[in-house]
């Protein structure tokens, strides 16, 4: 009965999924419901200030936030922020380049060094010690060996299934993955992550691998350490990756150097 029951869960989910871009009734519920609680509220705030006015352009309905917690809290880009930034604090690069991830994290590594944002989607922003390029991850403009301290954060799963315009190419996430070995220094970092479990594609959002296909994409480096978000939202810092091939959707964190030749 279990397993029907998931078997259901699985189908609505799956339909919600697909549904969800053009219609979708979650949100539709709340904003149905959230008018009452909010049309109650306004009436109060206004018998305690009448003089407040609250109509016309003042109007800014946000219905979602009443929820006892965070609902938008993602471990996975949590975790990995502060994993990256506490690696960069102990080892202080004189520069630092990041490869698409989030523009936050650049904004504070910013702070303690030089660093270098290359997206193919750059950002606007002027800060002392932060320089944004345009880029793509394929063909990144760095030459061989040329970056001492890397990090690419859940960006490589979504290469080639064209969710952000670019070309379908089945091979996109091992491509940007031999880019990013290229462009590493010998005896140089990189603090890399990705969807990590059991291996599938969930087109066109992202790719999950497993630990073996992540060493096989980066067989020219060595693997430092590993740290992984597993299934629950739990942070585990230096673990055994074989403990962890068979999860749903984690987020493997994986440091690897260059060795000199």
């Amino acid at each position: 009965m279990r397993v029907f029951d998931s078997k259901k869960k699985n189908i609505a989910y799956l339909i919600y999924r697909i549904g969800s871009p053009i219609f979708d009734p979650i949100r539709f519920v709340k904003g149905v419901t959230g008018y009452g609680w909010y049309l109650r509220d306004m009436v109060s705030y206004k018998i305690k200030d009448p003089s407040a006015k609250l109509l016309g352009m003042n109007l800014f309905p946000i219905l979602s936030d009443k929820t006892t917690l965070h609902d938008e809290f993602d471990s996975h880009y949590f975790y990995q922020q502060l994993w990256v930034f506490e690696n960069v604090l102990k080892t202080m690069p004189s520069h630092h380049v990041d490869v698409a991830s989030r523009y936050e994290m650049v904004g504070y590594i910013s702070k303690i060094t030089k660093t270098t944002f290359v997206d193919l989607r750059p950002f606007k922003a002027k800060l002392k010690n932060l320089e944004i390029k345009k880029g793509d991850i394929l063909n990144l403009p760095f030459k061989d060996n040329s970056i001492s301290s890397l990090s690419c954060l859940h960006v490589v799963e979504h290469i080639g299934l064209g969710r952000y315009g670019d070309p379908i190419d089945p091979k996109g996430t091992e491509k940007a993955c031999k880019e990013l070995s290229r462009v590493l220094q010998e005896d140089g970092f990189l603090y890399f992550s990705v969807p990590m479990g059991r291996e599938k594609i969930c087109f066109n959002a992202h790719r999950i691998l497993s630990p073996k296909t992540v060493l096989y994409y980066f067989s020219d480096l060595k693997l430092v350490s590993f740290s992984v978000v597993d299934d629950e939202g739990n942070f585990h810092e230096k673990v055994d990756y074989r403990d962890y091939r068979n999860l749903n959707y984690g987020c493997g964190l994986f440091v690897f150097t260059k060795d000199s030749k």
